[in-house]
């Protein structure tokens, strides 16, 4: 009987190897897949009151979430080549940079292609540095988008499926319940996860909202020559960035102020700087400061500390990369749960009782 079990026992460790290897290759989609599912948990369960089967309610909870970030990606790229080309035809940058690239300078010379134009070009021989440059980099490139398209779907099919069979494990998790000290343990970090992520897509929808309506304001009250371009994208931009620790919103307005600044300078008005100081303070005050102070605390979950969350935001990119930013806090988040909930239990240290409320006292959940 115990050889047997040895056998079993070892067979599961061996399966629980491969498990945790493959868990490891892909441990960027799966983070984030956790991430997405406690982001769209609430707003999923929310849709039961219009009675929609489960994998509807899944699959709309990941286009609420998936779509308008994927269509915000893609229109910013598509942006940043109209404004490229635009900057191209404004100013003799061209004529520098094309001296000394002839791929750059054969492209800037179509500022408005025509189908037949592009033809002639082609037949002409202008676009074989560029093809060339494409064929040497086909394998890279191909690697690259074959691995985003991966992660992708990985992210996808494991959110919908936490989604929907969630709570199944759940349930499975609990039958190794030992004294309600697992239940306790797994309810309190279920509960304090759902908190800190969902506070996450609170706190990029807060920002949005105010750097939207502040880079409108202020495209309100200064001249043509330096208002935001595409201020509602620059601020949907701002508050996804808000997720990115220390740098976070900088990387939005600052390029912006930047852009705003270039071609100012070329054309010698240095009077409307002024201006992009004043952009650039109203920024970092009115979207940058304040709503970190304020807004922070109130999304940061029920019991962990906004100290240590922070820490772990800076930290979490720096030792696992860029999806440390969404594993250091769940790391943090399962670490102190178990210190306040299941480390108490096998010390054998009893929890608190709760304080006794008198007979006069009306509690809350009887409302």
């Amino acid at each position: 009987m115990d050889e047997k079990r040895f056998v079993v026992a070892l067979f599961g460790l061996a399966v629980a190897v491969v498990a945790g290897y493959v868990a490891y290759r892909f441990v960027a989609p799966l983070t984030v897949a956790v991430f997405l599912y406690y982001s769209t948990r609430r707003f999923y369960h929310r849709l039961e009151r219009f009675r929609l089967p489960t994998r509807v309610r899944a699959v709309v909870s990941l286009s609420v979430i998936g779509l308008p970030l994927i269509g915000l990606v893609s229109y910013t790229l598509v942006l940043l080549v109209l404004e490229a080309r635009r900057f191209i035809e404004a100013y003799p940058v061209a004529d520098t940079i094309g001296a000394e690239n002839s791929v750059i300078g054969d492209l800037a010379a179509l500022s408005n292609p025509t189908t037949d134009e592009l033809l002639a070009a082609y037949r002409s021989g202008q676009f074989d540095p560029l093809i060339e440059l494409v064929s040497e980099q086909a394998s890279l490139l191909a690697s690259t988008l074959s691995g985003l398209a991966l992660n992708l779907l990985i992210t996808v099919v494991v959110t919908y499926y936490l989604l929907i069979d969630g709570s199944r494990f759940h349930e499975w998790l609990l039958r190794f319940d030992d004294d309600a000290v697992v239940r306790e343990y797994l309810e309190t970090a279920d509960d304090e996860l759902e908190a800190v992520l969902y506070g996450n897509l609170l706190n990029v929808i807060a920002i949005s909202i105010i750097a939207v309506v502040t880079y409108l304001g202020y495209n309100a009250v200064v001249p043509a020559a330096v208002e935001i371009p595409y201020p509602t994208l620059a601020g949907a931009l701002t508050g996804v960035a808000s997720l990115i620790p220390v740098i976070g919103m900088k990387i939005v307005y600052v390029p912006i102020a930047a852009a705003m600044s270039i071609p100012i300078a070329l054309d010698g008005d240095v009077s409307l700087l002024a201006y992009v100081a004043g952009f650039l303070a109203v920024a970092a005050v009115v979207v940058d400061t304040i709503p970190d102070i304020v807004l922070r605390p109130y999304f940061s979950g029920d019991t962990t500390h906004v100290g240590l969350l922070m820490l772990a935001y800076i930290f979490g990119p720096v030792v696992f990369g860029f999806h440390g930013l969404f594993l250091a806090p769940i790391i943090l988040v399962l670490a102190l749960t178990f210190a306040n909930t299941a480390l108490l239990r096998l010390l054998g240290v009893e929890p608190e009782p709760a304080p006794e409320i008198p007979d006069r006292q009306r509690r809350i959940d009887e409302f």
